[in-house]
């Protein structure tokens, strides 16, 4: 199915889905943040298309990456969803979408087992990709494993610590693209390297706008992330620097593309511009648009590009 297909057929189903929110089912797939899901499919589907242009595309290892990454996200933000309860970080004036557990949708043990059985769920699919490449891969699947938790929970959680950016950059954009194409390649590039610092960048735009909207939220409850640190100015900057800094790390693939390559991330680039409107001028619950909106860019980024690859690749 082509990505952007796929894309809009999953927006619909899941507003379907989530219309009764305070269903049992309903209320787990809201605690999964399926609109984000994006964010760990992107980088996968990118390390793929990149394998399918050096001629060495397997989908099976591919298949249990894209598990991996979905699993792993999700667990991330079970922990988030628990974490930041127990923590008072859910409060009542809160302004991005309702938490189930702050809700009384799902108890707080009920969360805290989800998150293990999707942590266990990501180890599992990890142990398989070790037949495709080598035992070193744990490693890789110990530090996902660490910073699920490490994240939120802890003595000294990542994302009141103002590293929940650094974590974004390598959990959503250098770990999964690198790692997916090379367990299918057994090799690393300088280009697959180059193109998941340029994802990254734009996935820790999603994070941008969460903490640029929760700004006054996270600075009472002592949540020190970027932008409680630097400023809501600092923000806004950020967010653009990395756009611009993505952009130009693609620029001189985009310009030996073909011309509706080119189109499309000429369209791309207007959406991105669009979005960049709205951080600069909405407030408050206006802003989670901004934060689909980011989300979905990201995921064009890596669809275009992966057609890219798999169109070069097929010598079409």
């Amino acid at each position: 199915m082509c990505p952007f297909c796929f894309y809009f057929c999953m927006q619909i189903i899941l507003k379907t889905v989530m219309e009764d929110k305070k269903s049992l089912a309903g209320a787990w797939v809201e605690a999964a943040r399926p609109r984000t899901l994006p964010a760990s499919v992107s980088p996968v589907l990118l390390g793929c298309a990149l394998a399918y242009y050096d001629g060495m595309f397997d989908i099976t290892p591919a298949v249990l990456c894209l598990l991996v990454a979905l699993f792993a996200q999700i667990a991330s933000n079970f922990a988030n969803d628990y974490f930041d309860f127990k923590k008072g970080a859910d409060r009542e004036d809160r302004l991005g979408p309702e938490r189930a557990v702050a809700q009384g949708w799902i108890t707080p043990k009920a969360m805290l087992a989800g998150t293990f059985v999707m942590l266990g769920l990501a180890c599992l699919s990890g142990l398989l990709l070790i037949c495709f490449a080598d035992w070193r891969l744990i490693w890789v699947g110990l530090a996902i494993a660490i910073c699920v938790l490490a994240y939120s929970a802890g003595p000294f959680p990542l994302a009141y610590n103002g590293l929940g950016d650094v974590c974004v950059l390598l959990f959503y954009g250098v770990i999964p693209v690198c790692f997916t194409y090379y367990i299918q390649t057994l090799n690393f590039s300088l280009l697959s390297f180059l193109l998941s610092v340029a994802l990254g960048l734009l996935s820790v735009n999603i994070l941008v706008v969460n903490n640029y909207r929760d700004y006054l939220q996270d600075k009472a409850a002592r949540k020190r992330t970027t932008i409680v640190l630097f400023g809501r100015r600092f923000g806004r900057v950020f967010y653009i620097l990395n756009e611009c800094v993505a952009f130009l790390l693609v620029l001189p693939l985009v310009l030996d593309a073909p011309w509706w390559i080119l189109f499309l991330f000429g369209i791309l680039f207007a959406l991105c511009f669009y979005t960049t409107r709205e951080l600069l001028t909405l407030e408050g619950r206006a802003l989670n648009r901004t934060l689909g909106h980011t989300a979905r860019n990201v995921f064009l980024f890596a669809a275009v590009l992966s057609l890219l690859f798999v169109y070069v690749g097929s010598g079409l």
